[in-house]
């Protein structure tokens, strides 16, 4: 027998001059395999078209439908309704503009960051568009691989203790984009160069540990352990250049 589901949903539209945000209740049957993606576009085709939230690939690679959905940052297309309880509390991702309900803008924030850590190659060479791609062993590309697997979807920031107190924490998004590029080997930057980006209070120092980050994921990518490396290393190179080595 299906269960009748209440969506408590947060309203909020922006555009309209004295608005305040406002908790909406929603009732909805379950369905076989419903997930809270497909459960807001019912919602939206059925009871209110004017129910904003974002998506786009519907199969966890986009990121666009994060959320936070019972308190946990996650994505509306991976979360399945018969693991939730029969009260659905659905809230936008804190840290990020508002846009209008569930929609917040993490396009401009995550630009910035990728401004400010200069996330792309650094090299000297010139590029040959008809020469062979350059050749890495299969532990490098692996480790890249598994780095590059991030979408951006903004749910470590949201779940980020220094993030929500300080707006120009760049966050594990960030630190991980950074620990991607120190292990490619076609990177020239050196640990100085790295260490002026993410060697203070806003970069890897600022970081307290407490890992919501790795645990809200959806990717499960190994954020502890990227965190952990960039500390010891620039922890080190700080060490070195105080002591003149």
């Amino acid at each position: 027998m299906s269960r009748t589901l209440r969506f408590n949903i947060f309203r909020y539209n922006p555009q309209i001059l004295g608005a305040v945000p406002e908790m909406q209740r929603f009732d909805l049957n379950e369905t076989k395999s419903m997930t809270v993606f497909i459960a807001l576009n019912r919602l939206r085709e059925e009871q209110d078209p004017s129910l904003k939230f974002d998506f786009c690939c519907r199969a966890g690679i986009c990121g666009a439908c994060a959320m936070v959905i019972n308190g946990r940052p996650q994505l509306a297309c991976h979360t399945k309704t018969m693991d939730l309880p029969d009260q659905i509390t659905l809230l936008p991702l804190p840290f990020f503009k508002c846009l209008g309900d569930l929609s917040v803008d993490t396009g401009v924030w995550f630009q910035d960051m990728n401004r400010k850590i200069e996330s792309w190659v650094h090299t000297d060479k010139s590029f040959d568009p008809e020469a062979p791609e350059e050749r890495m062993c299969n532990a490098e590309a692996e480790a890249i691989y598994e780095l590059d697997r991030c979408i951006e979807c903004g749910c470590c920031v949201a779940a980020c203790g220094t993030a929500r107190m300080r707006k120009d924490f760049l966050g594990a998004v960030a630190l991980n984009r950074i620990a991607r590029f120190i292990i490619d080997p076609r990177d020239e930057r050196s640990e100085q160069d790295y260490f002026d980006i993410i060697g203070t209070d806003n970069g890897i120092f600022g970081c307290m540990g407490l890992l919501a980050c790795e645990d809200v994921c959806p990717k499960h990518l190994p954020l502890q352990d990227q965190l952990g490396y960039l500390r010891r290393k620039m922890g080190f190179h700080a060490v070195k250049k105080f002591f003149g080595k």
